[in-house]
């Protein structure tokens, strides 16, 4: 009984979109996330003295803002996936539920 469910599953055309939807977005906010993240260590690797310019009069420099954005942009992108989820993947994981229960 199992095997034919789980062969139902993958065999759903709502399985196989749920799969190619996750895997896709998967890998678009993977591939973003790198870019931002080894994109700061590129810069603090290659040219320190970017990060090293002083804001206005102050102490603070180009560096906190920039690595403090790095940590935001992590946040930001997980949100998003997490919103994306909650509304179409959860929807197309229900409908393959309901669909293996028949």
């Amino acid at each position: 009984m199992q095997d034919s469910m789980l062969e139902r599953i993958a065999a759903s055309p709502a399985y196989q979109e749920l799969k190619s939807k996750r895997l896709r977005f998967g890998w678009i906010l993977t591939i973003a996330m790198m870019v931002v993240y080894y994109g700061f260590i590129l810069i603090v690797a290659f040219s320190k003295e970017t990060l090293a310019v002083r804001m206005g009069d102050g102490v603070m420099t180009w560096g906190i803002p920039i690595g403090f954005g790095v940590i935001v942009f992590t946040i930001v992108i997980t949100a998003v996936y997490v919103m994306r989820a909650n509304r179409e993947f959860d929807d197309l994981n229900d409908r393959i539920k309901r669909e293996a229960l028949k």
